[in-house]
């Protein structure tokens, strides 16, 4: 995917369409055609800080885990421009400079009653706006997530909380002392 100082343009993402990552082998053609396409976002704030989501199971508040900010794309919209209205809806932070795909991953989840099967892409973007809002939440969010945290790399790594990404602290370790991939890592798929 083409990128213009660090950044991903709309342009490159459209033209990008074809190079999406492969869907799960097992899943078959029926279940690719139902896989939701989703737009991540791994948030950092000057201090390398990640914002993330405090998320739990509306029939059951007392399961609970983290996780990035998020989700579908809407109409004709690319995954760039969905991570950046959901970052907006989700954590009222606007001021974002949105950089690679950085990891790529297929997930399968049951939530509220159903289960949800997603192809994600995680952005990486950086802000200096740290001040967040749960104001633009959608009904099932407010039903859903409790609030957000930024975190620090030797917070993830130390939590015994759920967080998702598996693995997020070490991802979010190396990509700090590595810098973001060349091309978008593919992490192993998650089914839960």
């Amino acid at each position: 995917m083409d990128a213009v100082d660090g950044e991903v343009t709309v342009e490159a993402e459209r033209a990008a369409a074809g190079a999406q990552a492969e869907p799960l082998a097992e899943a078959g053609p029926q279940a690719e055609a139902q896989l939701r396409k989703v737009a991540r976002v791994i948030l950092l704030d000057p201090d390398d800080r990640v914002l993330l989501m405090h998320g739990y199971e509306p029939g059951d508040p007392a399961n609970t885990w983290w996780f990035t900010p998020g989700g579908g794309l809407e109409g004709d919209e690319t995954r760039a421009e969905a991570a950046l209205r959901e970052l907006a809806e989700e954590t009222g932070i606007t001021e974002v400079e949105l950089g690679p795909v950085i990891w790529q991953r297929h997930c399968s989840f049951r939530f509220d009653g159903r289960r949800w099967d997603q192809d994600e892409w995680f952005y990486l973007a950086r802000t200096a706006q740290t001040e967040t809002a749960l104001d633009g939440l959608t009904v099932l969010e407010r039903r859903s997530v409790a609030g957000l945290r930024w975190w620090t790399s030797a917070e993830l790594s130390a939590t015994r909380e759920t967080v998702y990404p598996i693995k997020l602290a070490g991802l979010l370790r190396t990509l700090l002392d590595e810098g973001p991939p060349g091309t978008p890592m593919v992490l192993a798929p998650e089914v839960a």
